[in-house]
């Protein structure tokens, strides 16, 4: 104690030094000046200056003493030299430190501490009451000597929150601990009488060594006289007032007296309190979906709890006494907690509400319950409702509807709230009236915007689709004018192979990319030395396609020499395959080649760099209007049909107008159908003129391939035997001639059972496309199509031929052959050429007026015509009807363009014959030592080709070319070129390769 009392003395001479300094200071400066550039300056800044720092020195100093030893310790102004500072003035001085045993009340006289002093111990003492800052262990450590424990900071918070001692002396022991026990001041003797014969106290249970973890204990207050518990309360209640009046002259600073500073708490105001109740009462109405689990809660019971009843604290409840004497240091932000925990219970009429004192505290200290922070005011309900030992059923009771106007001025606050709620459901809805208006008027403008420009574009694409169909005209004028010197000249040849069918066909095939690709037999056309091709593929052919057309194309030389160990032909410079770059931007849209080329400036631009300067037409399959475009745009002829004619006579019900206007032998049967009662009405009839047919076809018109077809038989009718009696009875020349009354009879019976008939027994005949006859009807008579009778014979033969319309105006047959069909008799799978079913001048008869009929309706380029021929069984004579026709390059064609390759040979259609020549063989000359090749002329030989323009497997996609060509290598498929004879394979794509053509 004597070290103190030195220390303080030592501090108290400081601290007048400092003074006297500072005083003398500011008398040097107020008679200084200063000249520079011969100006004067005053400095009376620093004069400011200096006040200020005297000001918060002397604050600091008060604010220290105050917290060290309650010593009232003021500087004097440096303007009063005449007063001279107090050095210290007789306090009563209380230890700071848990009690030690036996201590006993001290008075001294010390001198006061210097300012920078004060503020180090107080930073010291701040430290030392806070065990979780880092720098704790370490200035316990420095100052008394003592190595501290690591514990984490939840184990300290159990601890702070867990107190082992009841009674009086808590809160004079609770701010001394977790110092040196030889540190700790004795209690008073009162506060020793209570604690005698309990328990030591919490230093000595600190600093014992056990192998076991203590625990928080709770120990009940010993039971004294009635005398003692009033001395009790009266000791307390008078050191409730002295940490009361500590604590105010604590918040304040300046040189007022101690005696005069009182502890006042204003009351909110009742705007300020509305306001807040309001914000809350917003907050908790969206507060229903709490996630209790963000409330932490606390790990012990509470040793310090109180009751808030209706909102309101008892001053008077020994609870909240005790609790308040044990956190009396800090009281004044705790009331400001409580004000604000009352608040709310007011406002939501909570009966009852249980505090948990030692969280209420932690709380408070961690500023958690600070309202300005920033999470809102929602997150500080929750801080506040953490506090409560009873928070559920707190929190519960506030979530019930309505429940907030039962609180303290409920009746205005719900007035408040459903002014609120109609004043914004009036202006909402004012302002939605008032939005009507503006919002019609903008779709208005907008609506009109957008039919002006897409009017303004309808008209450019139409006066583009104009000019284009225009320049088709004159260029197609041009090439029939020069066609004759086309030919025989040096010429470019483009090949785009576009189907181009409506967007519904093309969305409904199944790899439409490599349905165009099939045709890839053009590039053969390079046999004749005056052609080079440029070939537009629709898929992106790999190094492995490539390079075998290479090569096949090479075999020119060793094919015509008869030698596969001859030199490739240089044929690859005369043919070129290019890859449009809209594949890649339009991967899975099913778009017709003549579209992607269209949006492939890049390509286009590199077909116009190989064509420049050179005689050039473009050859494309079902010609589009983006065919058009194209060639318009490469300023080259199309050797093609318009669009609009091609749609027109490229349905079934089309080709039948042609075969009728050409005069050549078709089905009976009836075409342009749109409706049920067309298609019973025509059915019953067409089965009424033609007794002999048992088989009927439908056919859509906008099909193709085989796959918009269906069949019925006319044996399941149930009036027919009695029909066939009637027909037998006439004969067939007489019924048909005839127009008796049975007849018209038969044709009632008829149509009574022709729809039973379709609904029991039409069926389609792919049924991968439409899979029962309602799904076939329902596009039959929407898209329109015909009836047709299928050969009444058991004998059936399909041919199909290809014809040129040259613009000229001849005709020209280019390839003739029989058809192999499925197991349905109604799909097509290859064709074996030449044809041998029909007579050739026969075939060339119906071919050339089927050409010209074509020419008359400005039809040009190539077309295909399917025919069948089968032996009438009334009379045995051959018959042949003209079933189809398609406008556009066939697969056929492309196939017996590789097989002419292949052989060198010539396909005479009008003799049906395909005759190949021998090979060229080398003679070696013994006396000129030199090489002669002499042409040994042999006969002529006949051969028959078959081809499949499209073999489907799905294991093709598992094996790559080079493994399929060794595998076929090994079971003897090959092609010999001496013999020019063999298989070879047309490959399509590079990536599925589900599918291949075969020769």
């Amino acid at each position: 104690m004597a070290d103190v009392l030195k220390n303080k003395d030592e501090v108290g001479h400081i601290l007048v030094q400092v003074q006297d300094d500072l005083r003398q200071l500011k008398k040097n400066l107020v008679r200084l000046t200063v000249q520079e550039n011969g100006e004067v300056l005053d400095i009376q800044a620093l004069d400011v200056a200096i006040s200020r720092t005297e000001h918060g020195i002397r604050r600091h100093a008060e604010d220290h003493l105050k917290t060290i030893n309650n010593q009232f310790l003021t500087l004097p102004c440096i303007e009063e030299p005449e007063k001279k500072p107090v050095p210290a003035k007789l306090v009563k001085w209380q230890p700071p430190y848990e009690t030690i045993p036996n201590a006993r009340p001290l008075r001294c006289q010390i001198p006061g501490p210097s300012p920078g002093e004060k503020h180090k111990s107080a930073f010291i003492m701040r430290l030392l009451n806070n065990p979780f800052h880092p720098k704790n262990k370490e200035i316990v450590q420095q100052n008394y000597g003592i190595q501290l424990p690591h514990l984490h900071k939840r184990a300290w918070a159990s601890v702070g929150t867990q107190r082992l001692v009841t009674g009086s002396t808590s809160s004079f022991t609770a701010a001394h601990e977790g110092l040196p026990k030889h540190l700790h001041p004795k209690p008073p003797p009162e506060c020793r009488d209570m604690n005698a014969g309990l328990l030591p106290s919490a230093a000595d249970l600190s600093s014992v060594q056990t192998p076991v973890q203590p625990k928080a204990v709770h120990v009940l207050q010993r039971e004294d006289s009635g005398q003692s518990k009033t001395d009790e309360s009266e000791r307390a209640s008078k050191l409730e007032m002295d940490v009361s009046k500590d604590k105010m002259a604590f918040g304040r600073s300046g040189t007022e007296s101690p005696a005069s500073r009182t502890i006042y708490t204003p009351p909110p105001s009742a705007a300020s309190a509305s306001s807040d109740n309001g914000v809350l009462n917003r907050g908790i109405a969206r507060l229903t979906p709490l996630n209790r689990q963000s409330i932490s809660v606390p790990a012990a019971v509470s040793k310090y709890p109180f009751t808030i009843a209706e909102g309101q604290i008892d001053p008077e409840d020994p609870d909240y006494c005790r609790f308040k004497k044990q956190y009396c240091l800090y009281w004044g932000a705790i009331v400001e907690a409580l004000d604000q925990l009352q608040r709310m219970l007011l406002d939501f009429a909570v009966p009852l509400a249980r505090v948990c004192g030692e969280r209420l505290a932690a709380c408070v200290q961690s500023g958690e319950l600070d309202w300005r922070d920033s999470r809102g005011r929602l997150a500080h309900v929750e801080k506040l409702l953490s506090v409560l030992e009873n928070r559920d059923e707190v929190w519960d009771l506030m979530c019930q509807p309505g429940q907030r106007y039962k609180g303290i001025e409920g009746h205005q606050a719900a007035a408040v709230r459903i002014q609120t709620c109609w004043r914004r459901y009036s202006a909402h809805t004012a302002y939605l009236l008032q939005l009507r208006p503006k919002w019609a008027a903008q779709v208005i403008a907008i609506s009109l915007l957008k039919h002006a420009k897409l009017g303004h574009l309808k008209k450019s694409l139409q006066a583009s689709r104009i000019r284009q169909l225009e320049n088709y005209r004159i260029r197609a004028e041009s090439l029939a004018a020069n066609w004759k010197h086309i030919t025989s000249a040096k010429r470019t040849i483009i090949h785009v192979p576009s189907l181009g069918y409506s967007q519904h066909q093309r969305l409904s095939l199944r790899g439409f990319d490599v349905l165009q690709n099939t045709q890839m037999g053009r590039l053969c056309d390079i046999r004749d030395e005056n052609v080079e091709v440029i070939y537009v593929s629709p898929v992106c052919l790999g190094k492995d396609v490539l390079q075998y057309y290479t090569r096949l194309l090479g075999l020119q030389t060793a094919i015509e020499l008869g030698d596969a160990s001859a030199p490739e032909s240089h044929c690859s410079k005369r043919f070129t395959v290019l890859m449009p770059e809209a594949l890649e931007y339009f991967p899975t849209r099913n778009m017709c080649l003549a579209s992607l080329l269209k949006y492939s400036p890049r390509t286009l631009q590199r077909i116009k760099n190989l064509i420049q300067g050179k005689q050039v037409y473009m050859i494309s399959g079902v010609t589009c209007i983006d065919d058009l475009a194209v060639a318009d745009e490469l300023k080259v002829p199309l050797l093609g049909t318009e669009p609009a004619v091609t749609q027109l006579y490229s349905t079934k019900s089309g080709g039948r107008r042609i075969f009728s206007s050409a005069g050549v032998d078709m089905p009976p049967g009836k075409w342009d159908i749109y409706t049920l009662e067309q298609l019973h009405e025509g059915l019953a009839r067409l089965m009424t003129e033609h007794m002999e047919v048992q088989r009927w076809l439908f056919k859509i018109d906008s099909e193709v391939g085989g796959r918009g077809t269906a069949c019925c038989d006319a044996c399941h009718l149930k009036c027919r035997p009695w029909a066939q009696q009637e027909f037998s009875r006439y004969g067939p020349e007489q019924w048909r001639t005839s127009q008796s009354q049975i007849k018209e009879s038969v044709m009632i019976k008829f149509l009574e059972e022709v729809p039973h008939l379709l609904a029991s027994y039409a069926h389609p005949a792919n049924t991968s496309c439409y899979a029962t006859w309602t799904c076939f009807l329902e596009h039959f008579l929407r898209e329109g199509g015909v009836i047709e009778a299928f050969p009444p014979s058991d004998s059936v033969t399909c041919l199909t031929v290809d014809l040129l319309v040259e613009p000229g105006g001849d005709v020209c047959m280019l390839s003739c052959g029989d058809q192999l069909r499925g197991p349905s008799g109604l799909e097509v799978v290859g064709c074996t050429v030449p044809q041998t079913s029909i007579c050739p001048d026969v075939l060339h008869s119906i071919c050339t007026r089927v050409g010209q009929a074509c020419q008359k309706r400005s039809i040009m380029g190539h077309i295909s015509l399917d025919l069948v021929t089968f032996l009438d069984p009334s009379n045995l004579e051959q018959q042949v009807w003209a079933i189809d026709l398609d406008l556009g390059y066939s697969n056929q064609l492309a196939m017996t363009q590789l097989m002419l390759m292949m052989t060198r040979g010539t396909l005479d259609c009008r003799t049906s014959k395909l005759e190949v020549p021998p090979p060229v063989r080398d003679v070696k000359s013994s006396v000129c030592n030199a090489r002669i090749k002499t042409k040994a002329q042999t006969s002529v030989t006949n051969r028959f080709a078959v081809m499949c323009t499209r073999l489907l497997h799905t294991n093709l996609s598992l094996v790559y070319y080079s493994t399929f060509f060794l595998m076929c290598k090994a079971q003897g498929i090959g092609y010999d070129v001496k013999a020019r004879q063999g298989t070879v394979f047309a490959l399509h794509d590079s990536r599925d390769r589900r599918s291949l053509g075969m020769l």
